[in-house]
């Protein structure tokens, strides 16, 4: 299966990171359209075919990802659609906020439609720890989502959605990955407030945050049960937790998640 990433700022870099460290796709079956030359070079010297050209890129590939800002997907549909299969091809957009119906009008010729997917992976896809959010927009089949799905499986875990609760999972898990690092951030001073130097102090957050994670995964617990666990009555945990929560701990999460959503 050959794949093309168009766009490879961030996000786009950030997939093709990831195909490269996994061993779902092999690196000559993977090409890179971007601009920049030196994001070109970088990826061809990964071994991975590289191009200035969006159309040069959309030939010929099973899968094509479009992975640009919002407000450029429309330039950039309108430049390949020609040269694209609608038989043979399955179309990727990885942008937010950009509606299957908009897709549709860009792309319709003769009123058919390649099948397209919208897409939402966050940045840990380079890890291959993708959260992904994945939507069968437009004249896909069981057998085109399953591909695809299974390519981004590769790089992590994808969900399944449907474009109502795109923006919610791009708030939720790929913003959320920023709301993550936030809270690293803030832990890590506290612990140089707590006399750790700060490089220290953000390993110990990082490895609390992994294990935490291990667990609730390996046990399966409710996160409330897992807290339990290590609450004891008149506690240091309790009287923590206690006073993030007169600060608005939770309060702030779900504010910051919901105005994400907007």
């Amino acid at each position: 299966m050959k794949i093309s990433i168009i766009g490879a700022g961030a996000m786009g870099g950030a997939i093709v990171e990831g195909l490269i460290k996994g061993d779902y796709i092999k690196n000559e079956d993977i090409c890179v359209a971007d601009p920049s030359r030196q994001i070109r070079d970088k990826f061809a010297d990964m071994g991975v075919t590289a191009t200035p050209s969006n159309q040069l890129a959309a030939q010929g590939a099973d899968i094509v990802c479009v992975v640009v800002k919002p407000w450029l997907v429309e330039q950039v549909l309108s430049g390949i659609r020609d040269v694209m299969d609608y038989d043979q091809q399955t179309l990727v957009v990885v942008a937010a906020g950009v509606k299957s119906e908009n897709i549709k009008g860009w792309l319709e010729k003769d009123g058919k439609m390649i099948p397209t997917f919208l897409c939402i992976p966050n940045i840990a896809i380079a890890e291959l720890q993708s959260m992904t959010f994945l939507v069968p927009s437009i004249a896909t089949t069981q057998q085109h989502t399953e591909t695809v799905k299974a390519l981004f499986d590769s790089m992590g875990k994808t969900i399944l959605t449907d474009e109502g609760h795109l923006a919610a999972g791009t708030t939720l898990a790929s913003c959320g990955i920023a709301y993550a690092m936030r809270y690293i951030r803030a832990a890590a001073e506290g612990g140089v407030e707590l006399g750790f130097k700060a490089d220290d102090a953000k390993a110990i957050v990082m490895q609390t945050m992994k294990g935490a994670v291990e667990l609730l995964e390996a046990s399966g617990l409710h996160p409330e049960a897992a807290i339990d666990l290590v609450t004891t009555p008149g506690g240091v945990t309790i009287k923590g937790l206690n006073e993030m929560e007169h600060a608005g701990f939770t309060s702030a999460v779900i504010r910051g998640l919901k105005a994400g959503a907007k």
